[in-house]
């Protein structure tokens, strides 16, 4: 646990902006494993990635193993810009994530009807509460 915490904190100071403008610090990162319908894995980063906004059911739930193909057929292998918006209890960073054409990652799971909007932390930014 305090070895993921310091890596999420290595990596914030890394992409936290070094001037006094107020950014959302960001990655990009290829997408190595998906995890769940809502949560994968990506190259050279130790903690997994939750998707932002963004629920999906487990993958023993009904709709989870359709969840979970959707998101690995959508972002598996390629290379993703994450906002990071927070780190979750599990230690995970939570980040809202677009592919390289911009196409923002959990706008495209409740598009496809896969998943749901998380309201509760959106705050209805997909329009879906």
């Amino acid at each position: 646990m305090a070895k993921h915490i310091f890596l999420i904190a290595s990596l914030l100071s890394i992409v936290s902006p070094s001037s006094g403008i107020a950014e959302t610090p960001s990655f990009s990162a290829e997408v190595k494993r998906i995890t769940d319908g809502d949560t994968f894995r990506a190259h050279d980063l130790v903690p997994a990635i939750r998707i932002w906004g963004l629920d999906a059911p487990e993958t023993d739930e009904a709709g989870g193993s359709a969840a979970t193909q959707a998101l690995s057929d959508l972002i598996e292998g390629q290379i993703l810009t994450c906002l990071i918006k927070d780190v979750d209890r599990y230690s995970r960073i939570v980040g809202q994530c677009f592919l390289e054409n911009g196409l923002d990652i959990a706008a495209e799971m409740i598009r496809l009807g896969v998943a749901f909007e998380y309201c509760r932390y959106s705050g209805g930014y997909y329009g879906t509460c």
